[in-house]
């Protein structure tokens, strides 16, 4: 069996549920089902280092949103998801005291379109940072948001760490939300789940291109993590549809939807607004377009 290769917690709980014959619990995880906004989300706790093992995760809570109802254009899809995501994501933010930031950044390359929901995602936020240092009595009701796209280390000769430990240092921020693109291993995932979790993350860890860790540690203050499957291994798509084992001497190679322009393009957007709702929630989603506009 092609080994799986998944950033997503939830598949990952799914096959070692599978390998049990999808009997019984898993030791240290507990997996949570809810609908919020008529979307489906499932909450994965990881909550012992047995649970975090097993998973191959870290420990902490990993939700999963299914957009499902978003490509289904139900009633009011956009408003809708847009609620959902804010919602979660306030689950797992620290408590913001006055006068505190939030530093946003999205990761991945601009130029490769699997790998730029990060940049396209921080086209939609309402950033306010130098607003309210400018006329604090004006903007004084909404949260200060700083926001950068760091790119790649092909592009700037920098660790996106190293970029964001800088940016951090500076801005002294209360938390951190890192938007990356991620890889699945099923084909029904790619650009229609989202996970969120409060763990940080590994860029490029799911394609083997391993960066240093963006998380607590690293960054001296809570890390949210926002990723977007876009792609996943031929190998385990080849066994998914088929059933074949893969060569495992194979070389690796990724695919993506075909559709995957317009799908990050779009989702990118509903990740920019999911978190400006999060982190201004005396705002709706109109106004929030109004302000961007």
């Amino acid at each position: 069996m092609a080994a799986i290769k998944t950033d997503l917690t939830l598949e990952a709980a799914h096959a070692l549920l599978e390998k049990k014959g999808g009997q019984g619990r898993l030791s240290g995880v507990t997996l949570d089902e809810r609908q919020v906004e008529g979307y489906a989300v499932t909450a994965v706790s990881v909550r012992t280092p047995y649970g975090a093992r097993a998973l191959g995760k870290p420990r902490g809570m990993y939700i999963t949103v299914d957009l499902a109802p978003y490509f289904q254009r139900q009633e009011g899809y956009f408003s809708r998801g847009v609620r959902c995501l804010a919602e979660e994501l306030r689950h797992l933010l620290p408590p913001l005291a006055d006068g505190a930031s939030v530093l946003v950044a999205g990761l991945g390359n601009r130029s490769m379109i699997c790998d730029a929901v990060g940049p396209m995602a921080v086209d939609h936020l309402l950033v306010t940072r130098h607003l309210i240092e400018t006329l604090p009595s004006r903007f004084s009701t909404l949260t200060s948001v700083a926001a950068l796209a760091p790119g790649v280390v092909g592009q700037t000769g920098m660790e996106t760490l190293e970029v964001l430990a800088g940016t951090v240092r500076h801005v002294k921020p209360a938390a951190v939300v890192v938007i990356d693109a991620l890889t699945a291993s099923s084909r029904s995932h790619l650009c229609a789940t989202v996970q969120l979790s409060d763990t940080g993350l590994v860029p490029g860890s799911g394609v083997g291109n391993h960066r240093s860790a963006i998380d607590r540690k690293t960054l001296g203050v809570p890390v949210i993590a926002v990723g977007l499957p876009t792609v996943m291994a031929e190998a385990v798509l080849a066994q998914e549809l088929t059933g074949a084992q893969a060569q495992a001497d194979t070389a690796p190679l990724f695919v993506t939807p075909r559709d995957v322009d317009s799908r990050v393009r779009e989702l990118g957007r509903l990740l920019g607004y999911g978190i400006n709702a999060a982190l201004q929630p005396s705002l709706t989603v109109e106004e929030i377009t109004g302000l961007l506009g």
